[in-house]
């Protein structure tokens, strides 16, 4: 197991990955506990002073001119949390929710915060005991970050709410923490405030997503190329000498990917000089790069400002080191609610044009002499027919959760919250895109490999010649039909996997 040591200056996404993933443990440095006691001093005093400051000596939202007695301050910061865990719906995957909480500590090492480095360690805590709060789905707008979820959080802190149990029902916080060895924290002036003040949990969602989908737009080169080879397309579309004058990088990469997973195949060379041969093949098919590539570029967007934002102080108020307090906007989710937005539309688009290229490997007068369905004895058999009507309903679901959540603000807070993100539900619906996409890839792959089995005697690609024993292994040859779901299923792993892919680039080299 790997050690995150958790620095002033932030962390990486691949900690990230770690920690959420790879349950990875996380350490403060030393200079972190530093910068966090710097900060702290600066709140003491300001405490000490008197002077109203937002968090600290006032009321939250439209509470910001209520003085608060210096004697209840504690309490208002216990008040905050239990309040503002007001979630509801089904829990957030663990992964989600370690991403978030690791976030927050980031965001609190940056020594912005005022708070005291036992907050660091309370959150530390709960990750290296493997501590899971129970964190609804429901509950964030994105308006000063994601406050309802960052205080499903914190709540388990004070030995309240619950977590999420082994067997996914949900125990009592303070069970939990005794279980561990631990105990409840106090909050101080500002502390409650400081827990659930940013972006923590949209972030964490966008940067699984993007390790998701740098991972599946390269499985889409693989599933397109296999299905290329199954159709006797050509190759000529992806010569690197007609992407450099479109000079879009994605497309370059992807169009090279497809281009080199095509080589070596007796099924490609079959046709290659034959004049009957299609002059030009369907966008499906041909355009394939251009799709898959639009759609990495727009990745690298979103990959740019997840990497802007884990370098972002996203807390309010913020302690700068001369001494003052300010109030920012800087836990706003507009940032990422447009980037998830942009890359679920993105998404979307890469599932929609290989779902295209199965109903034309499935259809009789399109396929080039396969036989209908993927079936070699069509009519008692349907093949692959309903498989390609899943897919048909998941491009559907889809295009409907392409639609952006992030101009959809509803006011909030008395109106004091009055433009909101939406970047949580933004980010969350990425998952739910790239989840289908994997679904998508799944059966073009089954498809795929029914065609190049059914192109016997011919021999395919190497990459082809991998993924006919990857999927052979569990769905067979050619025949009569059988129980599609588990097939899918199995598919579906052999996508969202890395082994497959693995074995391909041995032989191919590293895809782009």
């Amino acid at each position: 197991m790997s050690t995150v040591i958790v620095e002033p200056t932030g962390i990486t996404p691949a900690d990230v990955l770690a920690v959420a993933r790879g349950d990875a443990r996380v350490e403060l440095a030393a200079a972190t506990v530093d910068a966090m006691r710097t900060s702290r001093a600066i709140v003491d005093g300001i405490e000490a002073s008197g002077r109203p400051v937002y968090g600290v000596s006032t009321g939250f939202g439209a509470l910001a001119n209520t003085a608060i007695a210096p004697e209840r301050r504690a309490e208002l910061q216990h008040a905050l949390i239990r309040s503002h865990a007001a979630g509801i719906g089904a829990p957030m995957p663990r992964e989600v929710v370690r991403a978030m909480i690791l976030l927050r500590v980031r965001s609190l090492a940056l020594g912005r915060s005022g708070v005291r480095p036992e907050l660091a360690h309370g959150l530390v805590d709960l990750l290296n005991h493997d501590i899971t709060p129970w964190v609804p789905e429901h509950g964030s707008l994105g308006a000063s970050g994601d406050l309802a979820p960052l205080a499903h959080c914190a709540l388990v802190l004070l030995g309240e709410g619950w977590v999420l149990g082994k067997d996914g029902e949900r125990v009592g916080a303070a069970e939990a923490l005794h279980a561990a060895g631990l105990s409840p924290l106090e909050l101080a002036a500002k502390e409650g405030l400081a827990l659930i003040n940013g972006t923590d949990g949209m972030l964490g969602m966008l940067l699984l997503a993007i390790d998701d989908a740098a991972h599946l737009f390269a499985m889409a080169d693989v599933t397109a190329a296999l299905a290329i080879e199954a159709m006797l397309g050509s190759e000529r579309p992806f010569l690197p000498e007609l992407h450099t004058i479109r000079p879009h990088p994605g497309q370059a990469a992807s169009a090279a990917n497809i281009h080199r997973l095509l080589q070596d195949s007796t099924i490609m060379d079959s046709h290659r000089d034959d004049l009957a041969h299609a002059v030009q093949d369907a966008y499906s098919m041909r355009c394939a790069p251009q799709v898959a590539g639009a759609a990495r570029d727009t990745l690298e967007f979103v990959t740019t400002v997840a990497g802007r934002e884990l370098l972002s102080v996203v807390d309010n108020p913020v302690v700068l080191p001369d001494g003052r307090v300010e109030s920012t906007g800087n836990f706003h989710g507009a940032p990422l609610g447009f980037a998830a937005d942009f890359l679920a539309i993105a998404a979307a688009e890469v599932g929609a044009i290989a779902e295209r290229r199965v109903d034309r490997l499935l259809d009789v007068t399109r396929s080039r002499e396969l036989p209908p369905f993927l079936s070699p004895d069509a009519g008692v058999n349907s093949g692959l027919m309903i498989a390609q009507y899943t897919a048909a309903g998941i491009v559907a679901e889809n295009r409907r959760l392409a639609a952006p959540a992030s101009v959809d603000s509803l006011p909030t807070s008395g109106m004091q919250e009055d433009h909101v993100s939406m970047g949580w539900a933004a980010a969350k619906k990425l998952r739910t895109v790239l989840d289908n996409l994997t679904s998508l890839l799944a059966v073009e792959l089954l498809s795929s490999v029914r065609g190049l089995q059914l192109r016997a005697p011919l021999t395919p690609s190497p990459a082809g010649r991998a993924a006919l024993a990857a999927v052979g292994a569990f769905a067979g040859e050619p025949g009569p039909d059988m129980f599609l779901a588990p097939v899918l299923e199995q598919a579906r792993a052999v996508v969202s996997g890395r082994a497959l892919r693995t074995e391909i680039e041995g032989t191919t080299g590293p895809l782009r």
